[in-house]
């Protein structure tokens, strides 16, 4: 397609081309406000690197009974209700990377959100939850 084409287009169909423009500002607003969020989305893969590399704290935002039926070896259960930056689990460990997951990443984000609000430094979320660590293959551990 060369330039006259697309101006023919834009021309006879003014309505699709305000469209196309429209969602691709919001694209680019979003993947923008994406980069300075201050909080980072994470893979399985990742996640299993920070955890080896750099004793990342991994807390459990899922409901006790879904904790118990399987989690990431080393993650700390918090109940979304109880969940605080203030929580004696997190502030313990402001200074190292801090994880957030939850079954499916939605709760988690919002509490990666919370915590770089609250000062804290390194934090991520696990992009998919637990979802994503066993569509991953990675183990889960049952119990507490």
């Amino acid at each position: 397609m060369n330039f006259e084409q697309l101006q023919a287009f834009a021309s006879s169909s003014p309505m699709l081309s305000l469209a196309l423009v429209g969602l691709t500002l919001a694209i680019i607003v979003t993947e923008i406000a994406r980069l300075f969020r201050g909080y980072k989305a994470l893979r399985p893969a990742e996640l299993t690197g920070l955890i080896n590399r750099d004793n990342a704290l991994v807390v459990d935002l899922s409901a006790s009974a879904d904790f118990e039926k399987g989690h990431i070896a080393g993650s700390r259960n918090i109940a979304p209700s109880q969940f605080d930056p203030e929580n004696k689990v997190v502030a313990a460990a402001r200074q190292l990377p801090i994880v957030v997951v939850c079954r499916n990443g939605q709760a988690s984000a919002a509490a990666a959100k919370r915590l770089k609000k609250a000062g804290f430094e390194q934090v991520y979320w696990l992009d998919g939850g637990v979802a994503a660590w066993q569509q991953a293959d990675l183990p889960l551990v049952k119990g507490r």
